[in-house]
């Protein structure tokens, strides 16, 4: 099982994950390119603005349980900051890709992490993303979310920060039955506006595709 870590640890992994996969000429990073990198106004979610002296603490606290290695001297003019995922987690290059855009945004359906893993790690096809989410889930690293009211698909989440925190069955049907009895109207508004849900659900995607 894998340490509980605070929301600036994984903003800060995720970071150093994805520049040394995606860029890796602008690795290892300064504590100054780190916060720009998770205070970035795309391909993040939650948006954040940590400032610098967070970052900072955050470096001393993953240093200290060896999750961070720094660099100094020679052509360093400042101190440069690795992560050792690969190595604490035990983990590959593709789970090590899936993990890291599940750091950055958060829970994903397979095909988002398809798409947005592909500057990290090419892979063949959906099914080999979902061989490696099942066994990142085997090692208790990620969980398939139920699906959600007007969803088309699941999503996927870490677990690095621990257990995520689910909506119940009871207080779902607590709120069906105080609703009054739905006729067929009611029915087909309830429909449309799942309907409708979805379609922004899309929209959303489609437009952050392209931000």
């Amino acid at each position: 099982m894998s340490p509980i870590l605070s929301p600036e640890e994984i903003r800060v992994l995720g970071v150093l994950i994805e520049k040394d996969m995606a860029t890796p000429e602008y690795y290892p990073m300064s504590s100054n390119a780190l916060t720009n990198g998770c205070n970035q106004k795309s391909n993040r979610d939650p948006m954040t603005s940590y400032p610098e002296h967070v970052i900072n603490d955050t470096l001393d606290n993953l240093r200290a349980r060896h999750l961070v290695s720094s660099l100094t001297g020679g052509s360093n003019r400042v101190p440069k900051f690795s992560h050792r995922v690969s190595e604490i987690f035990n983990v590959s290059n593709r789970e090590m890709a899936v993990l890291g855009v599940l750091m950055l945004r958060g829970a994903q359906t397979l095909n988002e992490i398809k798409t947005r893993t592909e500057s990290l790690y090419k892979f063949d096809d959906h099914s080999s993303v979902e061989l490696v989410l099942n066994k990142l889930a085997e090692r208790g690293m990620t969980l398939l979310l139920p699906k959600a009211a007007g969803t088309r698909e699941p999503r996927w989440t870490h677990l690095l920060a621990g257990e995520p925190i689910l909506p119940t069955a009871s207080s779902s049907a607590s709120e069906f039955s105080s609703a009054p009895s739905a006729g067929p109207l009611a029915e087909r508004v309830a429909k449309l506006e799942a309907e409708v849900a979805s379609l922004k659900e899309q929209f959303e995607e489609f437009r952050r595709q392209f931000q």
